[in-house]
């Protein structure tokens, strides 16, 4: 299992320090957080790690001074989750924060029913099972929801924009069948507003895509819109080149995808999202309980394109499109 403490997180980030023993021992003492992410403890990771630490600081906890934080990757093998998850409980950490993926929430609310969780998600968690309510989440859990599927017709209107075509793709996890149902729900009420078609084609690997880009190649359709689903997340700069390398507009939620040659993003940012998730981690460390917790959703979006990408697929991109970006990518 990938068990990442946090000096040797911190370590990863190239600021490893040796600290005397002294200075551990008085630590043992001060209450540990569980941080579970079903990712790498990559670059995108420290980032989002930063902006976690940053809500906990407005919180007044300082990670190292009056609070610890152990952190558990688990480099995308789902599997990993549960033992993870119950290894947490185990150390009787005082909250686990779940982030990132349905399996990592439900992983958490499986081992324990008395430790607070606090959790980050891309889709409903009322829908989902997770929550009785948002206003009222009763149990050992509340947390942070992200604008996600609420976006579609966003999506599908920023691509039509770029691409003036009529058929589009989804491309969704068949795995998650609820947050797939929810997507394809939403997507394909947008595209009847748009009056546009929209094939839904699904993957739960990198080793699906040569087959989705060659099923859009067979179906003709002019651009793609990828949901934030974990095979996409933990593959996303092997799926923005692919899209270059078959001339295939796309949009994703999240900048990380123009960031690595994708067109363009539109979605939560989600540093502010992990930011949020901090602060209730801190709220709870002071004795507050998640039951009375409100499920919050964070709603600070941000719209990246990368122009470069834009014209090397011979998009023009309409100069109001420019000016409402968050980012442009020169």
């Amino acid at each position: 299992m990938l068990h990442v403490r946090r000096r040797e997180f911190i370590a990863l980030l190239g600021g490893a320090t040796a600290w005397p023993h002294a200075a551990r021992t008085q630590q043992a003492a001060l209450p540990v957080v569980g941080f579970l992410r079903n990712t790498s403890p990559d670059d995108a990771a420290a980032r989002f790690v930063g902006a976690f630490r940053k809500g906990m600081g407005e919180a007044g906890y300082v990670e190292g001074h009056n609070v610890l934080v152990e952190y558990h990757w688990t480099g995308g093998q789902t599997d990993r989750l549960p033992a993870m998850a119950a290894d947490l409980v185990a150390r009787q950490v005082s909250v686990i924060v779940a982030l990132g993926s349905t399996a990592a929430i439900r992983a958490a609310k499986a081992a324990t029913t008395t430790i607070p969780i606090v959790f980050m998600l891309g889709t409903d968690p009322v829908e989902l099972g997770i929550v009785a309510s948002l206003n009222r989440p009763g149990g050992n859990l509340t947390g942070v929801v992200n604008l996600n599927h609420q976006l579609a017709q966003k999506w599908l209107e920023f691509l039509h924009q770029l691409v003036p075509a009529t058929t589009f793709a989804l491309l969704v996890d068949p795995t998650n069948t609820a947050a797939r149902n929810l997507y394809t729900r939403e997507m394909q009420a947008a595209a009847r507003t748009l009056g546009l078609q929209i094939h839904v084609i699904q993957a739960n690997s990198d080793r699906d895509f040569d087959a989705v880009f060659a099923s859009m190649r067979e179906l003709r359709v002019a651009g793609l819109v990828i949901v934030a689903a974990l095979p996409f997340i933990s593959h996303i700069e092997q799926l923005a080149a692919l899209t270059l390398r078959h001339a295939v507009p796309a949009i994703f939620p999240f900048r990380e995808f123009p960031a690595a040659g994708g067109l363009m993003s539109y979605g939560t940012d989600l540093s502010d999202t992990y930011r949020l998730a901090g602060v209730y981690t801190g709220r709870i460390l002071k004795g507050e309980k998640p039951a009375d917790l409100p499920v919050v959703q964070s709603t600070k979006v941000e719209l990246i394109i990368n122009l470069k990408t834009a014209r090397a697929l011979g998009v023009t991109v309409p100069l109001p499109l420019i000016g409402r970006a968050d980012e442009v990518i020169e």
